[in-house]
């Protein structure tokens, strides 16, 4: 039987990469924000949780529109626009997906930007009801590695790299008895978000699998 989990505590990132930068939208950005600010209306965003950033490299440079009630975020730079949102699970997915196709959207018509790459990361801390969660390692971790010591393994980190995709799996350090799994991937920048969202949900119930639990919903 798998063992039953809580996810007390999760975030998306979805990082849209551009074919090249835009430099000239950085000395023109009062009408893209504008612009941008009308189009996220639905989500009430306020002018005061509108942050510009201009300290840092100049490809790190940029404005956050913030949407609080939806504990999201929005960046938009000249090489780059970034959305994140915390405390997400999959019944939020259509809400988030509108959320952040709406700003890209409206800020790539506006800058003329191409999306060449999508990279995604999904972090989620996990909490077993019954058992340590160094448990949920134990399968995964070399024999020979445990044999160093007598003494019980206490944390133990995981970390597995492909060329569009990474896993980590670690001790959390935001809950007591909790696991931190993290999975990265990238996609084509024509990927349609739909299927971006699919394909990050079978990612997330392949390392459910593997490491034999199962979410209490």
């Amino acid at each position: 039987m798998p063992e039953i989990v809580t996810v007390p505590l999760s975030f998306v990132e979805v990082t849209f990469e551009f074919q090249r930068p835009n430099l000239d939208i950085w000395g023109t950005r009062a009408p893209i924000i504008q612009a941008l600010f009308d189009a996220l209306h639905p989500w009430n965003p306020n002018i005061d949780e509108i942050e510009i950033i201009s300290a840092g490299k100049l490809s790190e440079q940029g404005f956050v529109i913030k949407l609080p009630l939806k504990r999201a975020a929005l960046f938009f730079g000249p090489a780059y626009c970034r959305f994140s949102r915390d405390a997400v699970d999959w019944n939020l997915a259509a809400e988030t997906l509108e959320i952040f196709r709406t700003g890209t959207s409206a800020y790539a018509q506006l800058s003329g930007a191409v999306i060449s790459k999508i990279r995604t990361v999904i972090g989620i801390h996990i909490q077993p009801q019954t058992m340590p969660f160094i448990e949920l390692l134990n399968p995964l971790i070399v024999p020979q590695l445990k044999a160093l010591e007598s003494a019980p393994l206490r944390t133990m980190a995981v970390i597995a790299k492909w060329d569009n995709r990474k896993v980590t799996l670690d001790g959390s350090a935001s809950l007591a008895n909790g696991l931190f799994l993290k999975f990265e991937r990238d996609f084509e920048g024509s990927t349609i978000l739909e299927n971006l969202a699919e394909q990050l949900m079978q990612d997330e119930q392949q390392l459910f699998e593997t490491l034999g639990v199962k979410e209490d919903r």
